[in-house]
């Protein structure tokens, strides 16, 4: 949708060119305008960035920023020439709200789950130090996401009780990477299981999904060469059967659903799991 805009006002301008000199000079003004509305757009997004205060305090996300991500997200989308294989989204609950888990590759599996559930309002549980990344750290505050400590159980515990309430409020899905941590190596390491606890409490059903093709995104862009990246909807786990099962038991399931989409050489092997990942699961 923006680009198309900056298209359709690029070419407004090059017939209005074209009118008043030669076929060549409409030919320029197009590329002109539509690259000047493009670092326009950039720097509008930039600025919308900059202005952002984390340090206030924010209940509700922000629809402006919600619709902002969106439009940039597909234009980045469509600049880098990622295509994206979607299956199984016709299992998407039609009503109401859920929790989203997923594998963890690249830091731009956000982007791609916020591409393909524009219409869910997800909001994702991240790590403190997304905070202060450039331009994604302000939109994720802005689309309140909720920021967990994963280095204090304590602290840990209490995002989990605010996505609950979020659930519950009716105001968003939350999305989690169960992982705790990207994947080094892309395979499916085994899953902190307390985050499932939001789903149980909520009495929200769990929506697995997995991604593959993520980490060369950035890679082939510069490369100027295209992604390709398969996100399936695997699974929806009713919110009775999640409520009848315990987390552990329950963070099992997933992983092998995820296991069974993703194929056996994604199965990871517990001693190359990421040192970090060593420390006791949450076990809210």
């Amino acid at each position: 949708m923006l680009l198309m805009g900056i298209a359709l006002l690029s070419l407004i301008a090059a017939v209005l060119a074209a009118i008043q000199g030669p076929v060549w000079m409409g030919l320029v003004c197009f590329a002109a305008s539509f690259l000047g509305l493009l670092v326009l757009a950039a720097l509008f997004l930039l600025v919308a960035c900059l202005i952002v205060d984390q340090d206030k305090p924010r209940e509700k996300d922000s629809k402006f920023y919600r619709q902002m991500a969106k439009l940039y997200i597909q234009a980045i989308v469509t600049i880098a020439r990622v295509h994206i294989h979607t299956q199984g989204m016709e299992k998407l609950p039609k009503d109401g709200r859920f929790l989203l888990v997923c594998n963890h590759i690249d830091d731009v599996d956000s982007g791609i789950l916020l591409h393909c559930f524009s219409n869910s309002q997800l909001m994702f549980i991240a790590k403190r130090e997304t905070r202060d990344m450039f331009v994604i750290g302000p939109l994720l505050y802005k689309l309140n996401c909720q920021l967990i400590n994963r280095e204090n159980d304590k602290e840990a515990l209490k995002t989990i009780l605010k996505c609950i309430q979020i659930i519950k409020a009716d105001e968003g899905s939350i999305v989690v990477f169960p992982e705790g941590y990207v994947s080094i190596d892309g395979k499916l390491r085994h899953f902190r299981s307390g985050a499932l606890k939001i789903a149980q409490k909520a009495g929200v059903p769990i929506v697995v999904c997995t991604l593959k093709g993520t980490k060369t995104v950035l890679s082939n862009f510069l490369k100027l060469k295209p992604s390709h990246v398969d996100m399936h909807l695997v699974d929806v786990i009713s919110a009775e059967d999640v409520k009848a099962t315990n987390t552990v038991e329950l963070a099992e399931i997933i992983y092998e659903k995820m296991i069974a989409d993703m194929g056996e050489e994604y199965r990871s092997d517990e001693k190359a799991m990421h040192p970090d990942l060593q420390r006791e699961r949450l076990g809210m």
